[in-house]
């Protein structure tokens, strides 16, 4: 393979993983009125889970070493339970908007933990790129994101801020997991670990109690959150298995951009004025933590290509 492709790949894997989310986004702010947002976030990766195990059993002949087995199954609890969780008791008083901004902070906290770790060397060129991308979905979202009136950091932020820095941890340990073993089976896995924390979580919303009660709409869009879920997983930890965690987190810069313009198109949600400008800088932004030339930046060469 190339090493134009090699990077190229990995970076389009990330690209849609963070497209998928935004749309999942869009269609989880059209149903979540519908039912609790633990019920929901059990449904959407039972789903995902059930798309991801088919291919694992017929294609994919896998043994976990015992070892592993926990770690693994902590990471995908840390990143759809806890992280769910955090995000959701944040979003109680923290407007989207703001939430999404402080969650665009992940790929600089995983470049900082990674370097923390040892696995990435500090760039100015993947840092500016990493900046520019914040800057840019806080110009994306408007006042949205930064009202005029200023920010006042509470709970609820703290709360989507301790989400981001799971996101982050969770996306730097996953790389031994991944060089070891193919993305599907430890992304099955995974997220079939959070199925049984979300599970617990779930009946305290009394979702065995009664079934969900959605409209026919409702469950299309329930469908929909759970393959973007099943299919955006598996890119995102295929892309962490061939680049950096930096690299990849990056591109969540992606999801309230495509958030903003589907809210916009298919929920009738207006646009700021800012947005172009926004998805200027975080294209800029892409391109300078990506760029041909730049190197990769790890302190281990061994961690660097899967």
């Amino acid at each position: 393979m190339s090493p134009l492709l090699r990077r190229a790949l990995p970076a389009a894997a990330a690209a849609g993983s963070g497209i998928l989310v935004g749309a999942a986004m869009v269609a989880t702010r059209a149903v979540i009125a519908q039912t609790g947002p633990a019920s929901l976030a059990l449904l959407r990766y039972a789903i995902g889970t059930c798309c991801l195990l088919p291919p694992v059993l017929l294609f994919t002949r896998v043994r976990f070493a015992p070892r592993d087995l926990l770690p693994i199954a902590l990471l995908g609890i840390g990143q759809f339970g806890i992280l769910i969780a955090l995000l959701n008791f944040g979003l109680q008083t923290v407007p989207s908007g703001r939430a999404a901004l402080i969650f665009a902070t992940l790929p600089l906290l995983t470049m900082l933990f990674a370097m923390l770790l040892g696995q990435e060397r500090f760039t100015s060129t993947k840092s500016a790129g990493v900046l520019m991308t914040i800057a840019g979905v806080g110009l994306a979202l408007g006042e949205r994101a930064l009202p005029r009136g200023g920010v006042r950091v509470g709970p609820g932020e703290l709360a989507v801020f301790a989400s981001t820095l799971c996101g982050a941890i969770c996306s730097v340990l996953y790389r031994p997991y991944l060089r070891r073993y193919p993305a599907l089976p430890v992304g099955a896995f995974a997220m079939l670990a959070s199925v049984g924390f979300l599970a617990i979580l779930a009946a305290r919303e009394g979702f065995y109690r009664a079934w969900p009660r959605f409209t026919p709409v409702g469950w299309l869009a329930v469908l929909f959150i759970g393959l973007c879920s099943g299919l955006g997983y598996f890119l995102w930890l295929w892309a962490l298995r061939h680049t950096t965690p930096t690299r990849v987190t990056v591109f969540l810069a992606l999801s309230p951009v495509t958030a903003a313009g589907l809210g916009a198109g298919i929920l009738g949600e207006a646009l700021p004025a800012t947005m172009l400008l926004g998805l200027g800088c975080v294209a800029f932004g892409l391109w300078l933590a990506h760029r041909p030339g730049a190197p990769e930046g790890s302190a281990h060469p061994e961690l660097v290509e899967g």
